[in-house]
């Protein structure tokens, strides 16, 4: 009789932490992972996380709620993955730059309060994905206490750079800190793109626990594409702006902006770029991007987050406000289910959301090969104990 110990053959399963819609949950699943319990506290973003994947509630938990009220013993106890991403609103530059311990984005010490819980039932990795200001916030003190906390859980911490830029065409840069409870035992010890000089510290603060993995070298930024993901709209579509809202648009720029726009809509050819509004000396002004690349997308609170698109060429100019199918796309889930939602609940989930091929190569690359490899030594510890 064998006594050879099989790999389970089921899909991990994992946790999703501040889940928003989904996004995280779409990368994951499409590398081979298994979502099955989820939380956020917005019903909106709910509603669309619900409605686009109309989850069996026999294979799926989402818990509605603040994650303050959730408690460990409720979670399911077979997880071998937890993914958080937690609010950035307090360490964003868009937000208040107070810090992991202020507002929304104390909430990751619940993320960690959880973890902790699960003493029975501890997911073999936890990520954490946030924007890459916590890695300055209070003068790198923030990250150190991210790590710290999570190296009091049992997990060294591999910390990563990645831009949703690599992927779609939009400037996302995002910060994805890897727990593994059995970090892989060939390391990359060098700087590369993925972990800049920036980040370096981390590696060498002696009270904490990092690995560095040996991953592959992420795809090139991308320099144009956002043509592409533009919605098809003819010229005459009640979305772009009237003649008037679109010359206080223009008397905005700036002489270089206004520059760069004349030259761009008397050239052949129809081209588009992004423009966000901005506050410059206490004067409200529009900024165009240079190139065929979306700025980054925001949560759509008010006028000054929202992106505007800017269609030029052929003596043209039109502008107007990006559509939800625009943001969707933009995001890496162009076939998001939209059906139902309304502009702004869907402007808001996702520009709070992480990008989905992000997640996906992070997932390819990493998560699924670390835990593979984990089963794997389990499973080899498994058959020289059974002889």
């Amino acid at each position: 009789m064998s006594n050879l110990v099989k790999l389970p053959s089921r899909k991990p399963k994992v946790l999703e932490f501040f889940a928003g819609i989904g996004l995280a949950r779409m990368g994951l699943e499409s590398a081979g992972f298994q979502v099955t319990w989820a939380n956020d506290y917005e019903p909106d973003k709910q509603a669309l996380y619900a409605g686009h994947f109309k989850d069996d509630s026999e294979d799926h938990n989402f818990v509605l709620g603040d994650i303050a009220k959730v408690k460990g013993d409720s979670l399911p106890k077979d997880a071998t993955l937890a993914w958080g991403s937690s609010p950035c609103t307090d360490l964003s530059l868009a937000g208040s730059r107070g810090g992991i311990r202020t507002g929304e984005s104390n909430a990751f010490w619940h993320y960690i309060r959880l973890l902790d819980e699960l003493k029975d039932g501890r997911p073999e990795v936890a990520v954490l994905e946030n924007v890459v200001g916590l890695a300055t916030s209070h003068g790198g003190d923030d990250l150190a206490a991210a790590v710290r906390a999570f190296n009091d859980l049992g997990y060294s911490v591999d910390v990563l750079a990645l831009d949703a830029r690599r992927f779609i065409p939009q400037s996302r840069p995002r910060l994805f800190l890897v727990g593994a409870l059995n970090p892989p035992k060939t390391t990359d010890s060098g700087h590369s793109e993925l972990r800049p000089d920036w980040l370096q510290a981390v590696y060498g603060d002696p009270t904490l626990r990092t690995h560095r993995a040996v991953l592959p070298a992420p795809p090139a930024p991308l320099l144009t594409g956002l043509g592409d993901l533009v919605e098809d709209m003819s010229a005459d579509d009640d979305r772009w702006w009237d003649e008037t809202r679109t010359g206080l648009f223009t008397a905005s720029l700036s002489p270089m902006q206004l520059d760069r726009i004349v030259e761009m809509r008397s050239s052949p050819g129809t081209k588009f770029r992004t423009a966000y509004r901005r506050t410059r000396k206490g004067i409200a002004v529009w900024e165009v991007r240079p190139d065929d690349i979306s700025g980054c997308l925001r949560t759509a609170r008010g006028g000054s987050s929202k992106q505007a698109v800017v269609r030029l060429g052929d003596g043209g100019l039109q502008v107007r406000w990006m559509t939800p199918l625009e943001y969707a796309r933009l995001m890496g889930a162009g076939d998001y289910n939209l059906s139902g939602a309304r502009t702004n609940q869907a402007l808001f989930a996702f520009g709070d959301a992480v990008a989905v091929p992000a997640v996906a190569w992070l997932s390819e690359n990493y998560l699924m090969p670390l835990i593979r490899g984990t089963l794997e030594q389990s499973t080899f510890e498994l058959e020289v104990a059974h002889g």
